[in-house]
């Protein structure tokens, strides 16, 4: 995602130069951003204060984050829809001290098969 030019304090310090009395195209013109792009923060930083829109901003990143951890979580899925089949296979090397073995294979399989979907 492109990291935006202006911080959240100056956006919320343009759209109360705007709120105080100064015309939309002067603010925009003062800033060098396009009005379409004004209205648009508007949109998302109007009625915030620095404090809110710094909380925004560490919501969405944790958002995201969670987003990535899920689809990480379903890609992997597969390899473990197969795992019970081969555990039941490697479960004699367990019982005998051979986990190790059991974490090789699961890698092999890993590395062997690319995810599905």
């Amino acid at each position: 995602m492109r990291k935006s030019r202006f911080t959240e304090a100056q956006i919320i310090g343009m759209i109360k130069e705007q709120e105080a009395g100064m015309p939309t195209a002067e603010v925009c013109r003062r800033h060098g951003l396009s009005p379409a792009t004004f209205y648009r923060l508007k949109s998302k930083y109007g009625g915030m204060e620095v404090s809110e829109a710094a909380r925004l901003k560490a919501l969405e990143d944790e958002n995201a984050k969670l987003k990535r951890l899920l689809a990480d979580t379903k890609r992997w899925s597969c390899y473990f829809d197969q795992f019970p089949a081969r555990l039941s296979y490697s479960m004699g090397f367990i019982s005998g001290g051979g986990f190790q073995v059991l974490v090789s294979a699961i890698i092999c399989l890993a590395r062997r098969q690319q995810p599905v979907g």
